[in-house]
Formats: structure tokens, sequence, C-alpha cells
């Protein structure tokens, strides 16, 4: 009989795989991005990555729990609206590129491309907007506030 091989998929986690991991694979699974693995106690997995020291640090848990989307709906509401969510502390806008990641982090510019990370700060809010029309395809049709 042939086991039926099983995977993760990152859906959103922010700057992880972009590939998908064996979750059977007890080993380290590298991929263009860096290098991870996944381990399991009893039913709990852990997703782990490991840095650029070479540790190994643990990014999140989970179980293979089967679930339903309105399952989310409370933490997505909280982390759209709360005041101590990190997403309403400040903008941000990710992608994921071929190369790595752009990111604009309010008014800070992050280019990581084949591993090496560039940062400068946008201070023109015209500049800003042009970041985000040149990178993310995003059209403003009013200037950035300068803070939020």
């Amino acid at each position: 009989m042939q086991l039926e091989e099983r995977w993760l998929a990152d859906v959103g986690f922010g700057e992880g795989f972009r590939e998908l991991l064996r979750l059977d694979e007890p080993g380290a699974q590298a991929q263009p991005g860096g290098t991870y693995r996944l381990t399991q106690d009893s039913e709990v997995w852990i997703y782990w990555l490991q840095d650029e020291e070479k540790e190994w640090q643990a990014q999140y848990r989970f179980t293979l729990q089967p679930r339903q989307l309105a399952d989310f709906a409370e933490m997505c509401h909280y982390q759209q609206s709360s005041p101590e969510s990190h997403f309403t502390q400040k903008r941000v806008c990710s992608l994921a590129t071929p190369e790595g990641r752009v990111t604009l982090s309010n008014d800070r510019l992050i280019i990581t491309r084949h591993g090496q990370r560039q940062e400068r700060e946008l201070v023109d809010p015209a500049e800003q907007a042009a970041v985000l029309r040149h990178f993310f395809g995003v059209e403003l049709g009013t200037p950035l506030p300068t803070q939020i």
C-alpha cells in the first residue's frame, strides 16, 4: 500500500517558505530563500526556520485538525481592527519576488534580493506613492498620511 504524500503550504504567514514543504520529512528542507524543517510532538507540529547563524527558530505551531473558513473569522476581525494588532499599528505592504521580497513598512522600503537586504527611508509622500505604484501596482487617490 502506497501512502499519500502530505505537504504544508504557506498561505500568508509572511517571510516564510515559498515552495511546499514535505510534512513527513524529518530533516532540513532547503529552498531558495531559506532552510526549514517540521517537527512533531504528539498532535502538534512545529514549523522552524534556520536563521543566518544556522540556529533553528520556531515560527509557529499547528495541528492537522480540519477547519472551516468561519473558524478564522474572529481572529481575522481582531487582526484588522484591534489597536493591539500589529497590522493596525503601521502601514505594511509586502510582496514575494522571484529574487526575494519587497516590503514597504510605514516610510521604510526594504528590498531583499538573493539574501541581500537593502533599506531606505522614504520621507516624501509622493515617493511612497510611487513605490506603491511601481512595486505593488497600488494607485492612491490621495497622498499617504505621514503618521498613523
